[in-house]
């Protein structure tokens, strides 16, 4: 029978079992990763260095492990604060680079013409959706992305959002409902005439 994540963190903390761990951040790796790509708008390079970060941070305060929630929700709190902290240092730099992105579009020149450009236009749909998403995501505030990421993407309830975010189920509910009107909004804009 494959051996339970309780038993492997048992194993890690009792043990000091660096085995146990490393399979614990294998089967969990994956799935933390996404939420901080998710959480970062895209931004992989980043969400892999804060992944580390997590593993790091967890392996050390494993003895504070309560089984009070699933093992991944516990893991999505300390990505989620990763985050955040993050974030909060980033700040100054973030508004200086929002202007850069705008001047690097550029208008394109004279790039493909007439039905090349239609079919390079088809092409593309699917993976401007998946950019407007990232850019949509990166339109709400950090609270309001981080509820909205942990209850959509990670699937989890208000409660166990509650608990990964450490606010009030309530709280939780108002950034979840905040977000999808403005997710409604930035998404409008992209939404492909009937």
């Amino acid at each position: 029978a494959k051996v339970t994540d309780a038993e492997l963190i048992a194993r890690a903390v009792v043990g000091d079992d660096r085995h146990a761990y490393a399979e614990l951040v294998r089967r969990h790796q994956s799935a933390v990763r996404a939420c901080l790509r998710r959480l970062t708008a895209g931004n992989h390079a980043l969400a892999d260095d804060l992944a580390q970060e997590t593993f790091v941070l967890a392996w050390r305060n494993l003895k504070s492990f309560r089984q009070e929630a699933r093992f991944s929700t516990w893991l999505y709190r300390i990505a989620t604060n990763c985050w955040l902290a993050d974030a909060r240092k980033r700040k100054e730099t973030l508004l200086g680079d929002a202007d850069a992105d705008v001047a690097d579009d550029g208008d394109g020149g004279d790039a493909a013409t007439g039905s090349e450009a239609a079919h390079a236009s088809d092409h593309a749909r699917g993976a401007a959706l998946k950019v407007d998403m990232e850019r949509a995501l990166a339109v709400l505030s950090e609270a309001e992305r981080a509820a909205i990421v942990q209850c959509y993407h990670n699937d989890l309830s208000h409660e166990e959002a509650a608990f990964v975010l450490g606010c009030p189920v309530g709280t939780v509910k108002t950034h979840v409902h905040r977000a999808k009107q403005k997710l409604k909004a930035a998404l409008a804009s992209w939404a492909p005439e009937r």
